[in-house]
């Protein structure tokens, strides 16, 4: 889907078998039942291939891929733990793929100042973890925070569940160890908090999709963890009063406001029908659901600031109903019926996905208008809009009608699309909220970016990677 074909580009087994000796027989995969799984994606959109796979296990073995790579023309594709879901992350055309899961190890947890510095292999969860070892917080929360990795999130800017009260991964990264096209090693692996000694390079690197550099290493923040935490489910009538009991949950609890989940009633149906944890957590049903979080450092008097919002939102007519969760173990609920929302739209046949951003007050009419445009084009499609409303960002899918046939749907993917991208530039918001561009938007990102701008990321590219090496074919 919107991949540029070009010519397979065979590597000569003499190069192959240099390239093996940086790493290690055993870390250079050529059996196709050993690299199928890094061929292979979670949507099955996209199917890779490759001649070989490279495990490194420092940045000294990346240094020199890279180095070799460049002096060759060999093309390379950087991937971390292959949950992308933009196409970033594969091979298309034959290029080594250079698996960074092997560099997992935590450098150091500094409690004191409040980073962490750890490889690009670490899973999400296990820096999760790390951090409240020490009993501080590390915020990036995804649903895919049990395999994907900190080097991944970093070259997506992933969003999540935080981002609305700690920022997306940019925000996250004080320092960067980056190994560049040519093999050299930037080594900004610093804590500090104000370094005003130049250009700020790192946030080159994040977002970039591994096309600009490798990320090999980074120090992230860390925040101490809260003391107080309620977690509330709440019914109401649309986004309309979603977003205005938004603005209550910021008048009353500031930015103790950390999660602030949109979800449809659609959504929660497919959630609970498939995913055999899942509840309904009300009494009733309802078009639209909250789930909201709140915490403070605060030893108490959480539960009367959430309990104040609940009900001068009832009061306000803003709410149909709600529950707070009473124990953690009910905590963790209400969160698996959110993270299932995604993965759960399969069972329901074909899923059209767009991860989409809008100012946040235009949010209720972005989802208003798109979906009359999906269904008048398809009708009986059903919209399955949620996501982030406190910082505008939507996964706007749409699952295929009941008893459609799944290939037929899917061919409506780019009409689908082009209808929703063109609601979401109205309200001059972003065809990409945290996905990225990889190889399925690369072809539209011309037509939204600002032409100076996206002259200028092609000029970064061709000064940092001249032969053109690094993840070819994606974002550009």
């Amino acid at each position: 889907m919107n991949i540029v074909e070009r010519p397979v580009k065979v590597l000569p087994p003499e190069l192959l078998a240099r390239f093996a000796a940086i790493v290690g027989a055993r870390n250079a995969l050529t059996d196709a039942n050993d690299i199928e799984p890094y061929m292979t994606e979670e949507r099955g959109l996209y199917r890779g291939r490759s001649p070989m796979v490279l495990r490194p296990g420092s940045t000294a073995e990346v240094s020199a891929i890279l180095k070799l790579a460049n002096e060759t023309g060999t093309p390379i594709v950087p991937q971390g733990g292959n949950t992308g879901l933009v196409g970033g992350q594969t091979p298309h055309h034959g290029e080594i793929l250079l698996s960074l899961k092997r560099m997992d190890r935590i450098r150091e947890v500094d409690a004191t100042s409040n980073t962490m510095t750890c490889e690009a292999g670490v899973v999400l969860i296990k820096a999760q973890e790390a951090a409240e070892a020490e009993n501080r917080l590390f915020p990036l929360s995804l649903g895919a925070e049990g395999s994907c990795t900190i080097g991944g999130n970093l070259s997506t800017n992933a969003g999540g569940t935080g981002a609305l009260a700690y920022g997306v991964a940019r925000e996250l990264v004080m320092g960067l160890e980056v190994v560049l096209a040519d093999g050299r090693v930037l080594n900004n692996l610093r804590k500090l908090k104000k370094d005003n000694t130049g250009y700020d390079l790192r946030h080159i690197f994040i977002g970039a999709e591994g096309t600009l550099g490798i990320i090999t290493a980074a120090v992230l923040r860390l925040f101490p963890r809260p003391r107080a935490v309620e977690t509330a489910f709440i019914g109401l009538p649309s986004p309309h009063e979603a977003l205005a009991l938004l603005n209550l949950a910021y008048e009353r609890a500031g930015g103790g406001v950390t999660s602030f989940e949109l979800i449809p009633r659609i959504a929660l149906e497919f959630a609970v029908k498939h995913a055999p944890m899942c509840r309904d957590p009300l009494a009733s049903q309802h078009r639209w659901y909250v789930l909201m979080e709140v915490s403070t450092q605060a030893r108490d008097g959480l539960r009367a600031i959430v309990e104040d919002i609940l009900s001068t939102g009832a009061e306000r007519g803003l709410i149909e109903d709600a529950t707070i969760a009473e124990s953690l173990d009910q905590t963790n609920g209400l969160w698996l019926l959110r993270h299932h929302i995604a993965d759960t739209q399969k069972y329901e046949g074909g899923s059209i996905k767009q991860d989409v951003s809008v100012p946040v007050n235009a949010v209720p009419d972005f989802i208003a208008e798109a979906t009359a445009k999906v269904e008048a084009m398809i009708p009986g499609c059903r919209p399955v809009p949620f996501g982030h409303l406190g910082d505008g960002n939507i996964h706007y899918n749409v699952s295929q009608p009941v008893g459609a046939d799944k290939a037929e749907f899917l061919k409506h993917w780019d009409e689908i699309n082009d209808a929703v991208f063109g609601v979401v530039a109205k309200y001059a918001g972003s065809i990409s909220a945290e996905h990225g561009i990889g190889v399925m938007k690369r072809a539209l990102l011309p037509s939204v970016k600002d032409p100076v701008a996206y002259d200028l990321m092609r000029s970064l590219k061709r000064m940092l990677d001249p032969q053109g090496i690094l993840n070819p074919g994606k974002v550009l």
